[in-house]
């Protein structure tokens, strides 16, 4: 990871690569894994920590962890992680919840009690809680249990509101969710009347699915409906909103400023670099029904 942000900083001149460093702060002991984020600080410029609270239970049938250590019985890491997370100056909290596989620890359900006991640390959610077998609904009382609700059910039994502490990040969910109008209508809404529209950051997970180019066209030219807007509460998606969003919210929760540091090329450029690159604007995946059923059988539905 810091090669490829060396090599970019040589061809642009500019710092355009951040980097998140893993933490496994339940394998191993625990002081061993603290120790090791202090060396990762004075190694390189870490900006955020990347963690998986469901691994290895994901894989093991055990051994997952939480946040806020509210269960007995499985290793308690979460607080002791946050706090030194806090102290190294890198307070930025990138972690899995949703896209579970079956692990109850991949649930959000830990994200509310810490961001409240951690109000100096930033949670940045990967995927909100979004299951890919689950129809993502409306939050309300009785869908509280479901998807990214679950995520915003923790966040309001503990007061977490809106453009607060808790980011949600769409890598994988909005790839999911934009083939379905009602379902992206519903994320989308969800997440920025409940997160906040400052509070929603973009994420595509291109390297499972290759260029990431119809993820941002279909965000641009998607809306939500007046209906909807009237019903949910949602908010219009404003070109003020689709570019914060795209770029600008995370921008400024990872203190980079894009006026200072822009992307300077022409349209010509533009044109001949994709036209060079081997696989162009193509998302990965079969492209006819044959070509699908091949794919599903051999990697057992996942993506």
């Amino acid at each position: 990871m810091d090669e490829t942000r060396r090599v970019a900083e040589r061809l642009c001149h500019d710092e355009r690569i951040l980097l998140h460093a893993q933490v496994l702060p339940n394998v191993g002991p625990l002081q061993a894994n603290l120790e090791a984020m202090e060396d990762r600080v004075r190694r390189y410029p870490i900006k955020a920590w990347k963690v998986f609270t469901h691994y290895p239970d994901l894989y093991t049938g055990g051994g997952g962890w939480w946040l806020d250590d509210h269960e007995r019985g499985v290793p308690q890491v979460g607080e002791a992680f946050i706090e030194k997370a806090v102290e190294l100056g890198v307070p930025r909290i990138a972690t899995h919840k949703g896209l579970s596989s079956g692990s109850r620890f991949a649930s959000p359900q830990d994200i509310g009690p810490a961001a409240r006991k951690h109000p100096g640390a930033n949670f940045l959610v990967y995927h909100s809680g979004f299951e890919a077998d689950t129809l993502e609904v409306p939050y309300s009382w009785a869908s509280r249990g479901v998807g990214i609700n679950r995520l915003i059910a923790s966040m309001r039994d503990n007061g977490i509101g809106p453009d607060r502490n808790v980011f949600a990040e769409l890598g994988s969910t909005w790839w999911n969710v934009m083939r379905s109008p009602t379902q992206a209508a519903h994320v989308l809404g969800k997440l920025l009347r409940f997160v906040g529209e400052d509070n929603v950051i973009w994420g595509t997970d291109s390297i499972f699915y290759g260029s990431p180019q119809d993820q941002i066209q279909a965000l641009r030219a998607f809306h939500i409906t007046e209906e909807f807007q009237e019903r949910y509460r949602y908010p219009a998606l404003t070109p003020e909103i689709k570019r914060k969003i795209l770029g600008a919210n995370a921008a400024k929760l990872y203190g980079v400023d894009p006026i200072t540091m822009p992307c300077r090329f022409t349209r010509r450029e533009l044109e001949r670099v994709r036209r060079i690159l081997p696989s162009g604007n193509r998302t990965f995946g079969p492209t006819n029904a044959a070509e699908f059923r091949a794919h599903e059988l051999h990697h057992q539905r996942w993506p």
